[in-house]
């Protein structure tokens, strides 16, 4: 009977004031939208990492005509100079760490390269012995890179050894700066939920501040008083992160691997798998939100 009647308090709350409980009900939804999106970018940065740091690379360029530098003063690498950096490859002291590697000659570097900017003007200046010809290396341990760099940097006809990890890591550290702004843009909108929701509340709890006159009155407890204050604002902010798990998850299904998977086959993406994961986390954000601003807000009501 006691349950039965907070509930009762807490749906008539929710009635009375309708158009505030569906602002809430907005501004959660649109604030853990962000959270989710933000904690889907993080997923999708961790994957993309796993993904293509295993097939990151080590170039070793070998000289050109054109190259500069201690190790080409002789102009182009010589057969014997290539010859050498290849016995280091399979030398013991660098064995260990190779997987696979290949050599690319000016001729395969020039396909490539007219390939990689075909329709750009670029392409029609630049002629094949204007390219190095290239060892690349895959690691056993792509993090053990800086064996190869110090070993091969300073040799004859080496004119760069290059890790294909810097790279990314320069991509990488742009998309965290992508996710880390939708997770101060998260923040805002989950403080102006969390001051809505109290506002919310202590409107609530004037409007029926002659109930609550009359239930201290009778001796109720200031808990029973403020449990179906609290439990307005949790439902209301429940509604809206149902509605967010549901965005993230259509987000995911139609964008991510609907478009986004056809168009980029080579991408390793997040997956609904994923974004069901992230539908829990919203769904407890939500209500520790309201529970805490709800009790906060109806806590000081009660007090003035």
């Amino acid at each position: 009977m006691r349950l039965a009647l907070v509930l009762s308090e807490a749906a008539n709350g929710l009635r009375r004031n309708a158009s505030m409980v569906v602002s809430v009900v907005l501004v959660t939804f649109i604030s853990l939208t962000f959270v989710g999106a933000a904690i889907l970018m993080q997923m999708q940065i961790g994957q993309m990492k796993t993904f293509w740091y295993e097939k990151a690379q080590v170039g070793i360029y070998m000289c050109t005509d054109v190259s500069s530098g201690e190790t080409c003063t002789g102009g182009e690498a010589t057969q014997e100079q290539i010859d050498a950096v290849e016995e280091q490859l399979k030398s013991p002291t660098l064995a260990p760490f190779v997987d696979k590697y290949y050599f690319e000659t000016h001729e395969q570097a020039f396909e490539n390269f007219q390939a990689q900017f075909k329709g750009n003007p670029v392409a029609d200046y630049v002629s094949p012995d204007q390219l190095n010809q290239t060892f690349w290396v895959n690691l056993i341990d792509p993090s053990q890179s800086d064996v190869l760099v110090e070993s091969l940097s300073g040799q004859a006809g080496v004119e760069n050894v290059a890790d294909q990890r810097k790279y990314l890591d320069q991509i990488f550290s742009v998309l965290n700066v992508a996710s880390y702004t939708a997770i101060g843009i998260a923040g805002l909108m989950l403080v102006a939920a969390a001051l809505l929701i109290a506002t919310t509340i202590r409107l609530s709890a004037f409007s029926r501040r002659r109930e609550l006159g009359i239930m201290r009155l009778v001796g109720a407890s200031n808990r029973f008083i403020q449990t179906p204050f609290i439990l307005e604002g949790v439902f209301a902010a429940l509604l809206g992160s149902l509605l967010a798990g549901g965005a993230i998850v259509a987000i995911v299904h139609f964008f991510v691997q609907g478009y986004l998977g056809v168009r980029l086959t080579g991408f390793s993406l997040v997956g609904i798998e994923d974004a069901i994961l992230v539908v829990p986390i919203l769904l407890v954000v939500g209500a520790v939100l309201a529970a805490f601003s709800a009790n906060f807000a109806i806590t000081r009501y009660l007090k003035v």
